[in-house]
């Protein structure tokens, strides 16, 4: 478990002081993965370095397992601080050392025995699933691989929390949900305390069990994931909404995406409904009002021997059909 109470940083003093965090505060449980969300400027990087202790907050606690880390010294705080794994963004690998190696890094630091170091950084790489990568460099690894190897070497030191710190910027959709899956695993099978910084929704919506928004150092809001998509005010939860994956039709259901191409009727589901005669799923929408006019897109679950019918209705009231769709109605 951590526990963040009152964290404050602020640089600099007097007229010149700039407070970048403010009374910043959350708990998370082991097994629980913790996402806190915000725009560039939020604070976002200054909190993982406050959280892993690189930077010393101005006020307030961190603390791991009952510890207060913000209170040791610095002669105590190295070994304090094997509490806390971080997978950085871009993985920072040395490029000059192997996937191996740059996993044995903190084990040659504590002074591990070369034989145990061996066999540990064996049995991480071969938990995220790159046994047979060992010997590559840095260059040799796709992105996604570069930060499986940034997991095992944040669990060399068997950690308690776990702090991922934008890790899935810049990787592919494919990378980020192996990366994504990866982190679940080890969290079930570790117990691990997982703090997630982010500044992408939808991988929030996949795998968080809580969340927060950070906003000019503060977290404006916070709770479980899913008391914040119920919650209609919630600004956080608004946009967690948005970026959540569409719900699948039953089975004997088509999935079909619509978009609004011209202006529709408010009413056109129920038209649609009327004039076809069949029945229609809303899955899930995204839809607003820009200049008077309402954009967006829709999500509908429909029966297959229905699809041609209601595709037709729906371009005649001004809903365009994806790709996928119109192929599945030219078959």
């Amino acid at each position: 478990m951590i526990e963040v109470h009152s964290l404050t940083k602020t640089y600099g003093t007097g007229a010149a002081a700039t407070p970048v965090l403010r009374d910043v505060g959350f708990t998370v449980a082991a097994g629980e993965i913790f996402a806190v969300v915000g725009p560039s400027g939020a604070g976002k990087s200054t909190l993982a370095q406050c959280l892993n202790l690189l930077e010393r907050p101005t006020s307030g606690t961190v603390v791991i397992g009952g510890q207060d880390l913000t209170a040791l010294p610095e002669s105590q705080l190295r070994s304090a601080r094997r509490r806390i794994g971080t997978v950085f963004q871009a993985s920072s690998l040395l490029r000059r050392r192997t996937a191996a190696e740059n996993v044995a890094l903190p084990l040659e630091y504590l002074g591990v025995t070369k034989g145990e170091t061996r066999a540990r950084v064996a049995e991480l790489l071969d938990r995220v699933g790159l046994a047979d990568k060992a010997c590559h460099y840095p260059h040799q690894l796709s992105g996604g691989q570069r930060q499986r190897v940034g997991i095992a070497r944040a669990l060399a030191l068997r950690p308690k929390v776990l702090l991922s710190d934008e890790a899935t910027s810049g990787l592919d959709p494919e990378a980020t949900a192996q990366y994504l899956e990866l982190l679940r695993d080890v969290r079930d099978e570790l117990d691990l305390a997982v703090v997630l910084i982010t500044h992408e929704m939808d991988t929030i919506v996949r795998v968080a069990d809580s969340a927060a928004r950070l906003d000019h150092g503060v977290l404006a809001e916070q709770g479980a994931l899913v008391d914040l998509l119920t919650a209609p005010a919630s600004v956080l939860g608004e946009a967690l909404r948005a970026a959540g994956p569409a719900a699948t039709a039953p089975s004997g259901q088509a999935t079909v995406r619509l978009t609004y191409d011209t202006a529709v009727p408010a009413d056109w589901l129920s038209r649609v409904t009327l004039e076809t005669g069949a029945a229609v799923a809303l899955l899930s929408a995204s839809v607003q009002a820009v200049g008077g006019v309402t954009v967006g897109t829709v999500t509908i679950g429909v029966d297959d021997g229905a699809l041609t019918r209601v595709l037709g209705a729906a371009r005649a009231l001004g809903l365009r059909t994806d790709t996928a769709a119109r192929e599945a109605v030219a078959a």
